[in-house]
């Protein structure tokens, strides 16, 4: 990897700018889920361990460039503090003012600032880019080094992710990705670049137009395409087939029978299919082939396109994972997802690389505890479809190089 990471750098003496995603869950002001502050913590110890002091930013839900009680870091910070075995100083609402950088001016080695909800500040994800820029040298003075460890929102040309680190640079700074962002880019990028063979991709989820242009970049890399979910119906209907009252994207139907055509028989579409009568029911009946009657709609993929997958799976080299097979939230329509997720997990304990794009399906192998079984689960939805489509990506692609 040519991106410099945390590791390249002295840290000593540095106060380090560091972005991290804390944007955990809340439930009467308490974090249900700790994964993503955890997830920093290899980062955030480098610092502290380095004699360095650090100034953490993250968002957390969307305020709308508003300061809201409901949006605040504050049980972020605790739960950080827990987790390192000391204070973490909680930055105030106004995030990049005087009182913050006097805060900043004054930590000691070791020492941890959390800044406040960088969201509740309308600069951040501006749309005038002057703003974000004008935000991105604010913050930029907070710190010597950058490091971006938010590998979530790196597909997002907001302040912290593109500005700071712009601004810390122009003032002689390091900027860097940690260790997260370091895993990130490695795994998305090798099992794309250079898989090894034979390299299938898994594609689910609901619309096929939220997937086109990953389609059409993988089509060239891939030897395999499954695809299920909602999308799987629009290309069944512009491969011929009946589908019922599942859901399809009418306007993409005469691009997908183009796509089938080039594709040929690289993208294998589900067989069968978990259908009902009405979305709300859970009253599922199989459907044994291809064609759907008009009457019903699919919900899921069935057995016999479950076999079909597996087999692909089985002896694959690399399996890339982005969207679940079906209305997984929901247990008669999980089978397909839970299949392919046990399916992925026992080709990870084979020896395949498996990497699983973030989103949906990062949470299906979280929810049934198979996360620990893949090769790399990826910490961003939108960033890492974003990444594997190879869409330029500008806070990663501002990054120190070796």
């Amino acid at each position: 990897m040519d991106t410099k990471t945390i590791a390249d750098i002295e840290l000593s003496g540095k106060k380090v700018l560091m972005r991290v995603d804390f944007n955990v869950p809340l439930e009467n002001g308490e974090i249900t889920d700790d994964t993503r502050i955890q997830a920093a913590l290899p980062s955030i110890k480098k610092v502290l361990e380095s004699g360095g002091r650090l100034v953490a930013m993250s968002h957390l839900g969307r305020p709308k460039g508003k300061v809201q009680k409901e949006f605040s870091l504050a049980p972020a910070a605790k739960r950080l503090g827990e987790l390192v075995g000391k204070e973490v100083v909680l930055g105030p609402p106004e995030i990049a003012g005087k009182e913050t950088s006097a805060i900043a001016g004054g930590l000691q080695e070791g020492e941890i600032l959390l800044l406040e909800n960088l969201r509740c500040e309308s600069r951040e994800d501006s749309k005038d880019e002057a703003e974000v820029l004008e935000f991105g040298k604010q913050l930029a003075a907070l710190g010597d080094a950058y490091v971006n460890d938010a590998f979530g929102t790196c597909h997002r040309k907001h302040a912290s992710m593109w500005a700071a680190p712009q601004a810390i640079r122009e003032k002689g700074g390091d900027v860097v990705a940690g260790y997260l962002v370091e895993k990130e880019i490695v795994y998305l990028s090798d099992a794309v670049d250079n898989p090894r063979r034979p390299f299938v991709a898994v594609l689910g989820g609901a619309k096929v137009s939220d997937k086109i242009k990953l389609i059409n970049s993988l089509l060239e890399k891939v030897d395999r395409i499954l695809i299920g979910g909602a999308m799987a119906y629009t290309l069944l209907k512009a491969g011929g087939a009946s589908v019922g009252k599942s859901l399809v994207e009418e306007d993409q139907v005469g691009s997908m029978k183009t796509l089938l055509e080039q594709a040929k028989e690289k993208i294998i579409l589900p067989s069968d299919h978990v259908c009902v009568e009405d979305f709300g029911s859970d009253d599922a009946v199989l459907v044994e082939a291809v064609d759907i009657p008009d009457n019903l709609m699919g919900m899921d993929i069935g057995p016999d396109s479950q076999n079909t997958f597996t087999g692909q799976l089985s002896g694959a080299g690399t399996i890339v994972w982005n969207g679940p097979m079906g209305v997984f939230e929901r247990e008669p329509y999980a089978t397909g997802t839970r299949v392919i997720a046990e399916a992925v997990a026992n080709a990870t304990d084979s020896g395949t690389i498996t990497v699983i794009g973030g989103g949906d399906s990062a949470a299906a192998v979280e929810q049934m505890g198979l996360s620990e079984r893949m090769t790399h689960v990826s910490t961003g939805g939108g960033a890492s479809l974003t990444f594997l489509e190879g869409k330029p990506m500008p806070p990663i692609e501002i990054l120190d190089v070796k």
